[in-house]
């Protein structure tokens, strides 16, 4: 056997650069995924993330889709909002980037919340804006639905990101054990079917209802609940005094 046959079919790895030296000299951004459930500190994370950055002398751009305020701003729980550009459905998140250079502002990082609404190609869209152009995107969001499904786009998060970090402030079930699953309740009773996106808050209006969360033109309350996986699967919503402060879309 030759020098040249002595390769292992099933070796994916190649030559790579001396440390700190890029081939082509292009400079390459990082895609970072934060991920939990509702209430873990998100959108908060988000926010002092975008602030630390700016303080710095670097620029962003700070996007959200299904803010729900529905606003468009990123909005947190404890207090603390941002002013944000609203990402539609057929947004290209790179034309938002080409916007801001055609105004001659450069554009340093990408910060998206709510980004499991994003469409998977809207997610290709950031990874394409870190490796061509070599911006910075930091996306927080919730991995999973109501039915303990991945959304689409953080799907293809999970898929692509350089980065994946669960956020680490924990939620805790009614029993006192981690939460992990967004119940959707109605009746006190978790739904296990419906649309995908019911955006619910205690102190805010209705931002988008499904049909199921509609009784004859008329909305009917509906609120999410974070459990563990035992008692999400067995719909076990604990003592009433439990769901206290929880979301509500009312």
């Amino acid at each position: 056997m030759t020098a040249a046959d002595d390769t292992d079919p099933t070796d994916a790895l190649s030559a790579a650069p001396p440390a700190g030296v890029r081939r082509n000299g292009a400079p390459r951004g990082r895609l970072k995924f934060c991920y939990g459930p509702m209430d873990c500190g998100k959108s908060t994370l988000a926010l002092q993330i975008d602030h630390n950055h700016a303080r710095q002398g670097r620029r962003g751009l700070v996007l959200v889709r299904h803010d729900r305020s529905g606003a468009p701003q990123i909005t947190s729980r404890i207090g603390i909002s941002r002013r944000a550009t609203e990402v539609g459905t057929g947004t290209d998140l790179r034309d938002l980037v080409r916007e801001q250079w055609a105004r001659g502002q450069h554009v340093d990082y990408v910060i998206v919340d709510e980004a499991q609404f994003l469409s998977p190609a809207q997610v290709d869209q950031l990874a394409e804006l870190a490796d061509e152009a070599g911006i910075d995107v930091y996306c927080f969001g919730i991995a999973t639905d109501f039915r303990s499904r991945l959304f689409p786009g953080a799907a293809r998060l999970f898929e692509l990101a350089d980065d994946l970090q669960p956020v680490q402030v924990e939620v805790l079930c009614w029993c006192g054990t981690a939460g992990r699953f967004n119940a959707r309740v109605q009746d006190d009773v978790i739904l296990r079917e419906g649309d995908t996106v019911v955006v619910a808050d205690t102190e805010h209006s209705v931002v988008e209802t499904s049909a199921s969360a509609r009784s004859d033109g008329n909305l009917v309350t509906v609120r999410y609940q974070v459990l563990c996986r035992r008692h999400f699967r067995s719909g076990d919503l604990g003592p009433a005094a439990a769901q206290h402060g929880q979301l509500r879309l009312s």
